[in-house]
């Protein structure tokens, strides 16, 4: 959980006031390929999705899942109708940073595998990151992202993970696939020369980075923030393939 002294800009509410409203269950989905689900929840102007009682996001935390967007898009700056693909809608935020930082000829691709997380972003989180699923330039498909990423080859400029809790994963064990070795050689296949992986976690993980640099990889990783300099301390990879 985030701290209880933070606030979310402007709209915020004092923090004695907002601690003082209980949490509300909106919906709760289930996880394809697991047991678990994950459950959605609203106190006053604020949301929080979580899975078996440990917090995936908060709409008042985003920082990190904006930096992810910003530090690959920086790097296909320039390049004519970029290809982006987004491994995980999570409240929008990641793909409206995205949005923010590209052109008009862009076309930016959102795998998620909870259909009930497109609905929540469609009928209660969309104005948090400004309704990205309406922008023309975005397209939502429903299921693996491991599945887009092993169709094509030399597809994407980019392509970002937002996956679970990053490579030590919360909702479904399934989900270490994404971050082996075998769907690690399938991103690399699939980024154009020069194409970026920008991969987000909850925290560092050094058989990772080895693991990325196994593949091919040229790899920086950077730390930041939850929310600006504040808040949880997070981490980004960032993987150029090679020309």
């Amino acid at each position: 959980m985030g701290e209880k002294t933070e606030h979310n800009g402007d709209a915020a509410e004092p923090v004695w006031q907002v601690s003082m409203i209980p949490w509300e269950l909106i919906d709760r989905a289930p996880v394809p390929g697991s047991d678990r689900e994950l459950r959605l929840y609203r106190r006053g102007g604020e949301f929080s999705i979580r899975v078996a009682g440990c917090e995936l996001m908060n709409s008042r935390m985003h920082g990190s899942e904006d930096a992810l967007a910003e530090y690959a898009c920086d790097r296909i700056a320039g390049l004519p109708a970029p290809r982006v693909l987004i491994g995980g809608l999570g409240m929008g935020y990641t793909l409206a940073a995205a949005l923010r930082r590209l052109g008009p000829d862009a076309r930016v691709v959102v795998a998620e595998l909870v259909p009930r997380v497109v609905a929540w972003n469609r009928d209660h989180l969309g104005a948090l990151a400004g309704h990205p699923l309406a922008d023309q330039r975005a397209t939502v498909r429903e299921g693996d992202v491991s599945r887009v990423i092993m169709a094509e080859s030399r597809a994407w400029d980019a392509i970002l993970l937002d996956v679970d809790n990053g490579p030590d994963g919360l909702t479904s064990r399934e989900n270490d696939w994404i971050y082996g070795p075998a769907c690690l050689a399938a991103a690399f296949s699939a980024l154009r020369p020069a194409g970026v992986l920008a991969v987000w976690s909850a925290a560092a993980d050094p058989a990772f980075t080895r693991r990325l640099r196994q593949t091919g990889f040229v790899v920086d990783e950077v730390g930041v923030r939850a929310r600006g300099a504040r808040g949880g301390r997070h981490v980004i990879w960032l993987a150029r393939r090679g020309p």
